[in-house]
């Protein structure tokens, strides 16, 4: 007996808590304070987008090409004939 009122006592805060949340959630107290937050912070990135400085480009020409050629070319082994060639 003690166990179900224990669940049952569980269930209805539970039950609660969703309920109040979810009431605070929708209300329009809460709905106008986040449409505001999401209004200033507009305003905000406005304001900082005009006050960013533009950086001079000076990245013109760095990147060199370099031709390959076949000299460089590993020799390729094979892993058994380097074990015959340490005899």
């Amino acid at each position: 007996m003690v166990k179900e009122l224990k669940y049952l006592i569980f269930i209805i805060f539970i039950c609660l808590f969703l309920f109040l949340t979810m009431k605070y959630y929708f209300s329009e107290k809460n709905i106008k304070n986040s449409y505001r937050a999401i209004n200033t912070i507009d305003d905000k990135i406005e304001l900082f987008v005009k006050n960013l400085p533009i950086l001079s480009e000076d990245t013109k020409n760095m990147i060199e090409y370099v031709e390959q050629t076949n000299e460089n070319k590993k020799k390729k082994y094979n892993f058994w004939k380097l074990l015959e060639n340490n005899d």
